[in-house]
């Protein structure tokens, strides 16, 4: 076993780390790469200010091809249906023009532009690119979720012509038409229900890309809760200290300002060191906050520096450390958990007890380090204004890693803590026990030596 007596000045090390660097998201599905949001934009659900936009450019585009390839498909229909006149053109420019409100009204579009081809198709006007125009409004009915209302507008479109063509030809232009064949009513129906289908698989996929995009936006939160509270901690872990070691020096300072300037000077010289370490770090902090991805500037503290951390955070105490073991290989989230709980044990002595020595035991072992910090108190229960986060930081820091926590009064008087941490850690299945054993319970202690919950007694 080996024993120290540490001495010098120093601090713990600054805090370490920041907010991860935000990454592109890459989404690999069946149609390939999607860099950053996922699919398409034309595809997913729009913002409101992109929906509120009508889409000029492709409905102009749309106009086009509907009006050219009708004027191509009159031609080769010459004789056989009614040639394109003025109100050919007006039903074919309303069927297009409708599509302009199919982002903030797809119901009303789809059904006016296929009411628009039925009554296109029933004056015996030449069959054509009209029914692209039918394709889009149900195209974006069905992505927008009207399905019902899509699938009825196509059925429409489909009855209508089937009236048409079959049954009632002899009396609607061209006069002397004839019925159409029952077989091309397939390659019709083929059409239809690749309409269909193209636009489900779209809804489909819209569906789940949103989910995905629900899902990330869920775990990027989840990260930053979960950073924000890893630098709540380690805040309250440098802050604590040094305003701890701040408010016993000036106590001491002031105690002896007439009677001993001499100690009185060290008291003031102490709290200026510490005050300038707690700026440190929180300028550290901020900097992280700042600069988001940059790596930190300094490593972060372990239990080779607790030498340091007994003289700066525990001023005012005479401090044993002795070590049990040989330190090997430890992974840097249990040296740093080790660390930060010796130095909460040992504010919480200065602020909580009494005695004015504490004794830091570590043990390494081949699977986990042992952590055991006791003093001979009384407890003070002074809380200088604490908030209770002193040990209910210490629990997360061991359940996080699957080790757990013992805290409480000893049976001959003091309070201990003792914590034991895994170097693999392992998912936790109880975080926190109290002195006596008993699960589940945070205490600390009050001035008569009494086990409490730990929200009424710790550093802030």
């Amino acid at each position: 076993m080996e024993e120290q007596h540490p001495h010098g000045s120093g601090g713990p090390s600054r805090v370490q780390g920041g907010p991860p660097r935000r990454r592109s998201w890459i989404h690999m599905g069946p149609g390939g790469p999607w860099e950053h949001d996922g699919p398409p934009r034309w595809l997913t659900a729009r913002s409101a200010r992109s929906a509120a936009r009508l889409p000029w450019p492709s409905t102009l585009l749309l106009g086009a091809i509907v009006m050219i390839g009708s004027s191509v498909a009159a031609r080769g229909q010459l004789g056989e249906r009614a040639p394109l006149d003025l109100f050919a053109r007006a039903l074919l420019f309303v069927a297009v023009a409708v599509l302009l409100l199919r982002r903030r009204h797809p119901v009303l579009a789809v059904f006016v532009s296929a009411a628009a081809a039925m009554i296109y198709l029933g004056a015996g006007y030449p069959y054509g690119p009209v029914f692209l125009a039918v394709a889009v409004g149900c195209f974006s009915a069905v992505v927008a979720g009207h399905r019902r209302a899509a699938w009825s507008a196509v059925g429409m479109v489909w009855v209508g012509h089937l009236l048409v063509a079959h049954w009632l030809y002899g009396r609607l232009p061209p006069s002397g038409d004839s019925a159409a064949p029952w077989g091309q009513e397939l390659g019709v129906a083929a059409w239809v229900v690749a309409i269909v289908a193209a636009a489900e698989f779209v809804r489909v996929r819209r569906e789940q890309w949103a989910a995905q995009r629900a899902e990330r936006d869920a775990a990027e939160k989840r990260r930053a809760d979960e950073e924000r509270l890893r630098m709540a901690r380690e805040l309250h872990d440098v802050l604590a200290h040094s305003i701890s070691v701040i408010n016993v020096q000036a106590g001491v300072g002031l105690a002896l300002l007439d009677s001993d300037p001499e100690q009185a000077r060290t008291a003031l010289t102490t709290i200026k060191a510490a005050s300038k370490e707690a700026l440190g770090e929180v300028r550290q902090v901020l900097d992280t906050l700042r600069t988001p991805g940059d790596a930190p500037r300094a490593p972060a503290p372990d239990l080779e520096r607790l030498p340091e951390l007994v003289v700066a955070a525990s001023a005012g105490l005479a401090v044993t450390v002795e070590t049990d073991g040989v330190r090997n290989a430890v992974p840097p989230g249990s040296d740093l958990a080790a660390f930060r709980i010796v130095q909460e044990a040992l504010t919480n002595v200065v602020r909580h007890s009494g005695s004015r020595s504490a004794r830091v035991r570590i043990g390494y072992g081949a699977d986990r380090i042992r952590l055991r910090i006791d003093d001979d108190g009384p407890a003070t229960g002074s809380d200088a204004g604490g908030s209770g986060n002193g040990l209910a930081g210490m629990r997360e820091r061991a359940a996080a890693l699957g080790g757990t926590i013992e805290a409480g009064p000893r049976p001959d008087g003091g309070f201990r803590v003792r914590a034991e941490l895994p170097l693999h850690p392992t998912p936790p299945e109880r975080s926190f026990v109290d002195a006596t054993g008993d699960p589940g319970q945070d205490s600390t202690r009050n001035a008569t030596g009494d086990t409490v919950q730990d929200t009424t007694e710790e550093t802030p």
